[in-house]
């Protein structure tokens, strides 16, 4: 490959573009500890923002996956969330779809070039985002209201759970009993989306919710054991085609280090509703701002007659926006820790006076 032509795969990194990678690293962490996603659905975007072509966008995000997932699920571990055997089962399944995931990707970037990658990457965000950020925002709003401590066992997953088809497993930390192949498709679905748009967590968490029955805690932090094996499967294969950028990965993994055990302190303070209710809120948000980067991408591909002017106002306020959803995201988790913690202190105040 051409030198020149390879070189516009990496952006310059002036002091702001570092600072802001940071603080998406540092907030990415915090929302992967807390929701157990990778936090790809706030880093991609946000880097791509800054102008990074899609590809590399993903993988550099899945090279800086796996050592931050390792962290949050050695944090959590500790604190007795983590079903490691269901982490591994369904991981199996997602190291398929990861190599497929890729393979699509490319195939697309030979077909359609850069800005069809984009395009894809988009389209795919805001689809999803809108798809499984509105079912789940509705169902952690729907689980508030009704004053649940405890979130019940979803229809469909209690459903799945009766169904004996050989062979059946039992998650004892999770515990859930559910036929090996219910697991597969969620497995398969997490490690194609993580490989192709380096999102995973979105689905594999309600996936593990929905689907298998998982609780919110449990499967928000065995996913973390699902993004480490996609991460570093990932990033062999994408490194392999050129598309990782070290000093991106450097950057938001040093932010995300910091965040991500910060947001696994915060499971424990706070009600599964919580996580949801999260999760939910920066998912919509995030599609939104996708949905306005999308013009420029059909611009450049012809098939949209567009001012372009009109497509740098959009580029701004989806990047606004997306600076909007960082924020919301930090201040809900932040605010719920220290909510959490100020009643608990409450509690022992009010215990100790009652034994003085």
């Amino acid at each position: 490959m051409d030198v020149a032509l390879d070189s516009l795969k990496f952006i310059d990194l002036t002091t702001a573009n570092v600072i802001f990678l940071f603080i998406v690293g540092f907030i990415g962490g915090l929302v992967s500890g807390f929701i157990g996603s990778g936090g790809a659905f706030v880093l991609t975007p946000g880097m791509m923002s800054l102008g990074v072509p899609g590809t590399v966008a993903v993988a550099s995000n899945m090279c800086h996956k796996f050592p931050k997932a390792l962290v949050g699920a050695l944090k959590r571990f500790r604190y007795g969330q983590v079903d490691i055997k269901l982490g591994l089962v369904t991981a199996a399944s997602a190291g398929v779809g990861v190599q497929v995931g890729i393979k699509l990707q490319n195939m697309i970037l030979d077909a359609w070039g850069q800005a069809g990658s984009n395009l894809y990457v988009s389209v795919s965000f805001v689809a999803v985002l809108i798809t499984v950020g509105g079912y789940v925002f509705y169902d952690a709003v729907k689980s508030s209201r009704s004053g649940a401590v405890k979130d019940k066992t979803p229809a469909l997953a209690l459903k799945l759970q009766k169904i004996n088809l050989w062979p059946m497993i039992y998650f004892k930390t999770a515990n859930v009993r559910i036929s090996l192949w219910f697991t597969v498709p969620v497995g398969f679905a997490t490690g194609m989306l993580a490989a192709t748009i380096a999102v995973g967590g979105f689905i594999g968490v309600p996936g593990m919710i929905y689907v298998m029955g998982v609780g919110g805690l449990v499967a928000s932090a065995s996913e973390l054991v699902i993004a480490f094996a996609m991460g570093l499967a990932g990033t062999v294969n994408w490194a392999m085609h050129g598309m990782v950028d070290i000093r991106l990965t450097l950057i938001i993994l040093g932010g995300s280090l910091l965040g991500v055990q910060l947001g696994a302190i915060g499971t424990t303070l706070v009600r599964e509703v919580m996580i949801k209710i999260v999760m939910g809120s920066i998912m919509l948000i995030v599609a939104v701002s996708r949905a306005l980067a999308m013009p420029k991408y059909l611009a450049q591909l012809g098939l949209m007659d567009i001012d372009p002017s009109y497509v740098s106002i959009m580029d701004k306020t989806s990047f606004i926006i997306m600076c909007a959803a960082l924020l919301l995201g930090a201040v809900i988790i932040l605010g719920a820790m220290f909510k959490a913690r100020r009643a608990m202190a409450r509690q022992a105040a009010q215990e100790a006076y009652s034994q003085a």
